[in-house]
């Protein structure tokens, strides 16, 4: 069917933006139905809601966040800065915390720090200009001044991913020392001594340095000498891995090589196979995360479950009680797993 002129996509554009009162009008509704409708809210009926959405998508409706805010109308806006989106750990905290807020009438806003520090205290002045409801940041790092802007913010702030720190407001996460030093634990009780370690940039990654300090202080514990660190300053990926595993085969073949993560582990593991050694019998490997890529392989992999998804939701469930006027726990640790696997 061809539509009429002034009900056109070019039409709507000649005649400016298209107003909330507008879509009301067309629906039969009042404009503080729409509002409700537009924020996710509850309290409106889910066919009439259906209704207001069917007609906002119609006349091409998009909500002024900024203005309803000045207008003295609550954000529903949760300002998320994650380190990084290129591997599937953070994409799945921020799945988890997506499910959470949107359940509720709030929507994310992302900003990637890229393990920068400096470039996160710019990410952080940005997003609370836009005076979200909220924030939610797995840190690179805080600098003084990203420290005190999160500190002088009226509005509540969870920091997630890591356990062991003293939040500004409000944790959720595990501790990656003590996930480190678990990961001793297993490797002792298998009677490991010749043990490796093969990571990425640890001087950015303050959560992966961590695992290595309780990874090292934990087989000292044991009487085991963790051999000298091989360490490459870049992102962590699945060349990486296979690529500073061949090194160090090259030089010494030791029982077992502990990667700073899943991604990692997994280049070991190939570079193993091209090396004609057999997993774990002549070489052992684990990692961290449990990424499902490393317990879909034959060997399954050796590695902490991370918990990543309920960090997420739990961050939300925070965040979420902190608006609504209750007062959740400052700390909450949702702790990891060690997963045997077959590959130590």
């Amino acid at each position: 069917m061809t539509q009429r002129g002034n009900d056109s996509a070019s039409g709507r554009r000649a005649r400016g933006r298209t107003t909330l009162r507008q879509v009301a009008g067309r629906a039969g509704v009042s404009e503080i139905t729409v509002s409700r409708v537009m924020r996710g809210s509850p309290l409106v009926a889910p066919a009439l809601a259906g209704r207001v959405r069917r007609v906002a998508a119609e006349l091409g409706y998009v909500p002024n966040r900024l203005a309803g805010t000045l207008a003295g109308h609550a954000s529903t806006q949760i300002a998320v800065i994650l380190p990084a989106l290129s591997n599937i750990v953070f994409a799945e905290v921020l799945k988890g915390l997506e499910t959470g807020l949107e359940a509720r009438g709030y929507h994310p806003i992302l900003g990637i720090s890229n393990y920068d520090a400096e470039h996160e205290a710019d990410l952080i002045r940005s997003l609370l200009g836009w005076q979200p409801a909220g924030l939610v940041i797995a840190t690179a790092g805080l600098t003084p001044q990203s420290r005190a802007m999160l500190t002088d913010a009226a509005l509540p702030i969870v920091e997630i991913m890591d356990s062991d720190i003293d939040p500004i407001d409000m944790s959720v996460g595990i501790s990656h020392r003590g996930a480190g030093a678990a990961m001793a634990r297993h490797l002792v009780a298998r009677g490991y001594r010749d043990i490796a370690f093969i990571g990425h940039d640890l001087s950015r990654d303050h959560r992966a340095r961590a695992r290595f300090a309780g990874l090292r202080a934990g087989l000292g514990r044991a009487g085991r000498a963790l051999a000298p660190a091989r360490l490459r300053l870049c992102p962590s990926s699945v060349a990486l891995g296979c690529d500073m595993t061949r090194q160090i085969l090259a030089r010494h073949r030791p029982q077992v090589i502990c990667f700073a993560n899943d991604d990692m582990a997994i280049g070991g593991v190939f570079a193993c196979i091209g090396a004609g050694l057999a997993i774990p019998r002549d070489i052992a490997v684990t990692g961290f995360n449990r990424l499902d890529i490393g317990q879909a392989m034959p060997a399954p992999l050796t590695t902490i479950d991370t918990r990543r998804h309920e960090i997420g939701r739990l961050a939300a469930r925070h965040l979420i009680a902190r608006l609504e006027g209750d007062d959740p726990p400052s700390h909450s640790d949702v702790g990891f797993v060690v997963i045997p696997g077959a590959t130590s």
